[in-house]
């Protein structure tokens, strides 16, 4: 593109800048940021969900119920013998659940859900329930899992499209002192 000539009106406007967070990277970014509030030892799991016109709707991540002391709940992902009671599985809510739970908006219907690790079974069919349309995820470390296996099965059925995340950048750096 050809830069305007001396006295042009637009002669001497800065360009935007080239190197700026896509709207994709930008809300796996927040995904990833909102993980970081769990207080799971072991799998810390964050969403975003995001309208038609890239807004964000609605955030979440794994962590107890509101109003459940979350020192008294275990966080073990195991137990002796098989208490399960004795795990965190019985007590978590999932990111994706908080994120279609706090959402800002009437609905989420028609909205694509950006999640750090793929939906189980569970969370597959809250989503579908509440109408999103996709589902763009980080990790699929537990593919093989029959929770797993069933949630790509509802989710097919549903006509939710899913896909794992392709980022532009591999790495943000959120400094807090840059902006001094």
């Amino acid at each position: 593109m050809q830069q305007p000539g001396p006295g042009h009106p637009n002669s001497g406007i800065t360009k935007k800048r080239e190197d700026y967070l896509e709207c994709p990277d930008y809300f796996m970014a927040v995904a990833l940021l909102s993980a970081q509030r769990s207080k799971d030892p072991s799998t810390q799991v964050g969403a975003c969900i995001v309208n038609q016109e890239n807004k964000i709707v609605g955030i979440g991540y794994n962590g107890m119920p509101n109003g459940c002391d979350d020192d008294l709940l275990p966080w073990s992902g195991s137990a002796d013998g098989s208490f399960r009671l004795d795990t965190k599985y019985p007590y978590v809510c999932h990111a994706e659940l908080n994120a279609i739970m706090n959402k800002n908006s009437a609905d989420v219907k028609g909205c694509t859900m950006y999640v750090t690790l793929f939906p189980c079974n569970e969370c597959a069919k809250l989503i579908i329930q509440a109408g999103l349309k996709e589902v763009v995820y980080h990790s699929d470390k537990y593919h093989d899992r029959l929770a797993m296996t069933a949630s790509r099965k509802l989710l097919s059925m549903a006509g939710v499209h899913c896909r794992q995340f392709k980022p532009k950048k591999t790495e943000l750096v959120i400094d807090f002192d840059s902006m001094n």
